[in-house]
């Protein structure tokens, strides 16, 4: 649920803070009134957010929500907006802590009621403290392939390492496929294929990358990183991503994929909620392969809401965000709609009643398994957070590498909005 992926709520020209839905679930009379930022997805709809909003108010006497639906995928720029009219919400779903507890804005939850609760109680910790309850974690990105499309291939396994994973491009591309789906049309999903190379090739080798850089000590135009965007380069060049893929919206991107027109697509383990129930067994997933074939998981621990340090009952929203962040039938709706993999302490798959794909559960073990985890590159929430605005400059970067061989001037760029942001 961290991720800002393209799904327009509100259908107005701008981000005007009237100009989206705001909505009470009903709830307490004569209580304390609380408002709560969320966002809408095809998986995540108006219903579900309504029903669980008032299933929270049920467990917390005296509270009444009213929702605030976020117009676009930036939830964090909107809430921006809010602070700056004077309407920052008590409660804020889904958004990137480090930009708003840095500025005292958020309130951080107790550490027991995260330690009793959460199988990695730090997993996104900001600064030692948790501002967004670790309920769930994502992998971001994967890639998932046709297994029909392999065997018309004659691949008979998914690649372990980068090497393997050009031949099996090759391949494809001989047999007349298209090896690679690409939504580069959104700036999110055009950064996937850069997100998984960065994150096995660079935090694989260095995990304290991303805090290095904010010491200083490495740069997006070290060699590293150079080599890591060369090899996504190398894709472009080889023709391994579909023609005008810079064109391709991501929602048409998941459709190319699950409808067989490409081989293999490299998303957030969000995927697994698109995963075509009917013919499930055909896709499976791998890892963003390694040059040594060593398993690197680009992990992001997400969470709930986070609680606004300025609301007027600091108690009231605390119950209610600790009540919501516990039902199980949000993360039912979660595991099964929207492929979060869950992470309450005590608790199997089975315990939540769910009904998921062999595909979800061999992703789910990467989760569970002991392994090499980094933080995705560009979507962790922790300390590995990028600076405000500098996802969106990664993400322009992306589409830009797509058709540029500009490879230093591009780096460059962000570093620059890296020192910018950071002063």
């Amino acid at each position: 649920m961290r991720r800002k992926r393209p799904t327009v709520v509100c259908l107005a020209a701008a981000l005007a803070l009237t100009g989206c839905s705001a909505a009470s679930t009903g709830g307490a009379k004569g209580g304390s009134a609380l408002t709560y930022l969320t966002f809408e997805t095809p998986s995540l709809t108006a219903t579900f957010w309504n029903t669980s909003i008032a299933s929270a108010e049920k467990k917390v006497p005296g509270v009444t929500v009213k929702k605030i639906v976020a117009p676009s995928t930036d939830r964090d720029a909107y809430a921006k907006q809010l602070q700056a009219s004077g309407q920052f919400p008590d409660l804020l779903q889904s958004i990137t802590p480090s930009t708003f507890a840095t500025a005292g804005l958020l309130k951080p939850y107790d550490q027991k009621w995260v330690n009793a609760n959460f199988l990695l109680p730090l997993g996104n910790a900001y600064k030692g403290k948790v501002y967004i309850p670790p309920t769930n974690s994502q992998i971001i990105p994967e890639v998932f392939y046709d297994k029909k499309l392999f065997a018309k291939a004659h691949i008979a396994q998914p690649p372990k390492t980068w090497a393997e994973f050009m031949s099996v491009c090759a391949k494809l591309k001989a047999a007349g496929v298209t090896p690679v789906e690409l939504g580069g049309g959104d700036p999110f999903s055009a950064s996937m294929p850069l997100t998984g190379i960065l994150s096995a090739d660079v935090l694989g080798k260095n995990p304290n990358w991303l805090k290095e850089r904010y010491e200083g000590k490495v740069k997006f135009t070290d060699p590293d990183v150079k080599a890591a965007v060369g090899k996504y380069r190398t894709m472009v060049k080889n023709g391994y991503f579909e023609d005008g893929a810079l064109g391709v919206k991501y929602a048409d991107s998941i459709t190319n994929f699950t409808s067989g027109k490409t081989a293999m697509y490299m998303m957030g383990s969000w995927f697994l909620g698109a995963v075509p129930k009917d013919h499930a067994d055909d896709f499976g997933a791998f890892l963003t392969p390694t040059e040594d074939g060593s398993l690197v998981v680009p992990f992001s621990v997400g969470g709930s809401m986070a609680i606004s340090a300025k609301t007027k009952d600091p108690a009231k929203a605390t119950a209610f965000a600790e009540a919501w962040s516990l039902d199980p039938a949000n993360y039912k709706a979660l595991i099964e709609g929207d492929g979060a993999f869950p992470m309450l302490k005590g608790k199997t798959l089975d315990d939540y009643g769910v009904n998921v794909t062999k595909v979800f559960k061999d992703s789910y073990s990467y989760v569970t398994q002991q392994n090499t985890k980094v933080s995705s590159f560009g979507w962790a929430t922790n300390d590995d957070s990028m600076p405000s605005g500098l996802n969106n400059a990664f993400y322009a970067a992306s589409q830009a590498l797509y058709s540029s061989d500009d490879v230093d001037g591009q780096l460059a760029k962000l570093d620059a909005a890296w020192d910018s942001a950071t002063k």
